[in-house]
Order: structure tokens, then sequence, then C-alpha cells
């Protein structure tokens, strides 16, 4: 019982594997509101008849499966054979890019990057299902709101601002909380960019990773229980944070 509650605050890895979790879930998750936000606001009023199209490319990563997108991001990102360090390479030689490193970079085999690779992968995966509930959100904002904005002189700019934006509120504490509660779940990209194993000095081992490990691995099921009731608490208590951040004033 809480033996396990008290070996799990005093065990270095724990601390590890939360502070890695809170990292991914700040670099991927932020990122993909204030890019998504933006991104919807012109699908929604500039494509017009390509406004489905668009959301239905946008919206393809999420619903592909996690399994074939860390594949294609660990070939893409090989250290050998990737198109990510073949594209620096011819950009070295050109000249373009001399103060690129001449050899190739180890994305997941060194500490320094590997952190980065799995936000970019988060991020580019749940960023167009953001874009689909924004550009969602603002089908429903009234028209006569934007007339009235137009009627008083208010540019393209101020109408986004002060029109768009408050009208979004209620979508954006929705997607707020949904990146907050998957960030800090995050397992199946880091799994298996990792293969399972965190990571070179456990830089890319999430919470959630550690947790399987620790039961499926070790065998410690009491100890893994522990790391996931710590875990729902993290995640309620920034899931209010979030509910206090977003409530309406007044």
């Amino acid at each position: 019982g809480m033996a396990n509650i008290e070996f799990a605050l005093e065990d270095p890895l724990m601390w590890t594997s939360l502070q890695n979790t809170l990292w991914l879930a700040l670099a991927s998750g932020l990122p993909q509101h204030l890019v998504a936000i933006p991104l919807a606001y012109f699908i929604n009023e500039r494509l017009g008849t390509w406004r489905n199209a668009a959301m239905g490319v946008y919206f393809l990563p999420y619903i592909t499966s996690t399994v074939a997108i860390a594949i294609m991001f660990a070939t893409l990102f090989s250290t050998d054979y990737g198109a990510i360090n073949a594209m620096l390479h011819m950009l070295s030689q050109s000249g373009l890019g001399s103060w690129l490193p001449s050899k190739n970079i180890d994305w997941l085999g060194d500490p320094a990057t590997i952190k980065p690779v799995l936000a970019m992968v988060v991020f580019w995966r749940y960023v167009g299902f953001n874009t689909i509930l924004y550009v969602a959100a603002m089908q429903g904002i009234p028209r006569d709101l934007y007339e009235a904005a137009t009627l008083d002189g208010a540019s393209a700019t101020r109408i986004f601002w002060h029109v768009t934006l408050p009208q979004l509120k209620p979508m954006m504490f929705f997607g707020v909380t949904l990146t907050v509660i998957g960030g800090l779940q995050l397992f199946e990209e880091p799994f298996i960019l990792t293969g399972g194993k965190g990571g070179i000095e456990y830089s890319g081992m999430t919470t959630a990773l550690y947790m399987y490990r620790t039961a499926f691995e070790f065998s410690d099921f009491g100890l893994a229980s522990a790391i996931s009731w710590l875990l729902f608490a993290l995640i309620l208590g920034l899931t209010f944070v979030t509910q206090r951040m977003f409530k309406s004033k007044g």
C-alpha cells in the first residue's frame, strides 16, 4: 500500500520519468494549440470549398496507426540511412549549412536529441486533431458578430483577437484538457522509438512507460500500481489548474 507509494516517491528513476513526461507534454502540447488556432482560422475563413479536403488531410495523422507513424519517423531519423541526416548532409556540402555537423546525428541514441524527436512526432500526430476541433468551433460562431465588427471598421487581425478567440474559449479548454491528459499518459511513441527501454540514460522514459516496465518487465505490480495512482493524482491536479485558468470571470 503506502510503502509502494513512499518507494515510488523516493525512486530517482520515477522522478526522471516524470521530468521527461512534463518536458514532452509541454514541448509537444503548447505548440499544437499555438499552430492549430491560426491554422483553423485560415482554413475556415480562406479555403472556402477546399475546407473539407484540408480538414481531411490534417486529420489523417490522428487516425493513422501509432506503430506505423513511429516506424516512419524512426526511419526518417535513422543514423545511417535516414532522410533527415541525408538532407542535412546535402545542405552541408552545398555550403548553405556550413554550421551543420559533418557527421551523421544519432537522433534516437543521443540524450540531447531524443526528447525533441519524440516531441516532434507527438506534435505532428495531434496538431491536425486540434485544428479540426477549432474549425468546428469557429463554424459555430454567429456570423453576425463578424459582420458587426466589419461594419465598425475592425481589421481582420482585430476580429481574430477580439471576436474569434473569446468565442473559442470553451473549445480551448476542452482541447487543452485533452492535451494535458494525453501528454501525461504518453506511452506508444516513446515505447516504439526507444525500443521499450526509454532510450540512452532513460532520456526518453515517460512515466507511463516506466510504469509498464515496472509491471511487465520487473514484475513489481505493487509499485506499478502506486505509480499509476501518482500519475492519476498529477493528471487530476493539472486538469483542475487548467479548469481554473479557463474559468470565466464574473
